[in-house]
């Protein structure tokens, strides 16, 4: 039986190689490896195994794969008899890699001094990078010209790592997963991960599924590239529900 245990990565620059995500932690869950840096190199080795980073300002590095993982499969989020009515409204217009800054500063919460968050200057800068080098994403939605929320992401092949959302007005975080999940299924990607549990995601239709299942869909699918014509298009459109299933 391979011994679970958290592995030390070497310093920046090192060998990105990560150790077998068998080994991990069952308590805290997942946790593999602590050390290492952000460079885009070192994160795109870890989403394609399956490895996350989360920690807090002044811990080291912490990279995690848990089990069982969150997850939403295209065309299976649910979206509320509310929020389809809000929509129907058409309050918010939608958009991709528009303001990616602005997306992933309004979930650190930049703008509220003092406020705590797992996103620090560090990561903000890591996935600058990584939006740079085209694997990052934002989702923006717009209340005219004013960033009413959003969430941002990696896309590997056709699974989509959701890495966090934010909100300042209501509704506008479910908008944003709403216009995710309909450019997703167009480009024909497999998964949206969600990493961890929480009762907001399983309200919007995310389950857990084993470790090995989450890893065998990544296998499969992190190498194929997404349906032919599909782009993470700048263009404002509004934001609608789909039809409720059974239409």
């Amino acid at each position: 039986m391979t011994p679970r245990r958290m592995h030390w990565l070497g310093p920046p620059g090192s060998d990105t190689e990560f150790p077998p995500i068998e080994t991990a932690l069952d308590w805290p869950n997942g946790l593999l490896a602590a050390g290492g840096d952000l460079s885009p190199q070192r994160l795109l080795a870890a989403y394609r195994r399956g490895i996350f980073p989360w920690y807090e300002a002044g811990q080291p590095i912490l990279w995690w794969c848990p089990d069982p993982r969150t997850v939403i499969f295209p065309g299976a989020l649910h979206v509320a008899r509310r929020l389809r009515r809000h929509l129907a409204q058409q309050p918010f217009e939608g958009s991709f890699d528009r303001a990616f800054q602005g997306v992933v500063r309004g979930c650190a919460r930049a703008h509220e001094p003092g406020a705590g968050t797992w996103i620090t200057p560090a990561m903000m800068t890591a996935y600058d990078r990584l939006h740079a080098l085209g694997y990052a994403h934002s989702v923006e939605i717009w209340q005219g010209d004013t960033l009413a929320g959003g969430l941002y992401g990696v896309a590997v092949g056709r699974i989509f790592f959701a890495e966090s959302m934010f909100s300042r007005v209501s509704n506008a975080s479910r908008a944003a997963m709403v216009l995710l999940d309909q450019a997703l299924r167009e480009g024909g990607f497999r998964l949206i991960d969600c990493q961890l549990p929480s009762p907001h995601l399983f309200r919007m239709g995310a389950v857990e599924i084993p470790r090995e299942a989450f890893l065998a869909l990544l296998a499969e699918h992190a190498g194929r590239a997404p349906a032919p014509g599909f782009c993470w298009s700048p263009e404002k459109r509004p934001v609608t529900a789909p039809l409720a299933r059974g239409h």
